[in-house]
């Protein structure tokens, strides 16, 4: 299976004022398309070429470090254009809302705790809701890591490097995941991924 680049689910400026046209252009067709050629020319002649993206992922963490860090990131940046939305935020649906506060204790706590995972991520890296053993959990990771390479699997995640932010926000890192979690996250999209991951 080889990486394509996905359409953005939306207009360039359609998450303005809390993420810009010229961010969205650089980090969608600049980086993203970066880690898809990248990743293509890695994968080809190792025993991942056909797998699914998943497997690649899992299957390269800590045995071939560029091909997983260019997977990872596609991985993540696939889902990262779909946990986002024009006029985000807002209401959380029902059966997803009981699970973040059986998991975080509370919608306000988890937001809490994911803003401040995603600004102690020391240099690059994601701050992210996953689901472990049937909970929902705050966690973050270095780099292209997820906590599908953790024993978990992601339902959300902020990408805080600063190619995802520095444009809009200079080195203003907790205003723009304040931004991401309270008006930029699809929901829907994020229930989706619960309910799979909890089939």
């Amino acid at each position: 299976m080889s990486f394509t680049l996905p359409d953005l689910p939306y207009a360039y400026d359609a998450l303005q004022p809390y993420m810009s046209k010229e961010t969205l252009e650089y980090h969608h067709d600049k980086h993203h398309l970066a880690y898809v050629t990248n990743g293509n020319n890695l994968l080809k002649g190792t025993e991942w070429e056909g797998k699914s993206l998943e497997d690649i992922v899992k299957g390269s963490f800590g045995k071939n470090a560029g091909l997983f860090n260019n997977a990872g990131q596609h991985y993540n940046h696939l889902h990262f254009w779909n946990w986002m939305k024009p006029n985000g935020g807002g209401a959380i649906p029902g059966e997803l809302e009981k699970a973040i506060i059986d998991g975080c204790g509370s919608v306000a706590k988890m937001k809490e705790d994911f803003i401040q995972a995603g600004v102690t991520q020391f240099g690059s890296g994601w701050c992210w809701l996953a689901v472990q053993n049937g909970k929902v959990i705050v966690s973050k990771s270095a780099n292209g890591e997820s906590p599908l390479v953790h024993g978990a699997t992601p339902i959300l995640g902020c990408d805080v490097w600063e190619h995802s932010y520095y444009i809009d926000y200079r080195n203003r890192r907790p205003d723009y995941v304040k931004a991401f979690i309270e008006n930029m996250v699809n929901w829907d999209y994020v229930a989706q991924m619960y309910a799979a991951a909890t089939k």
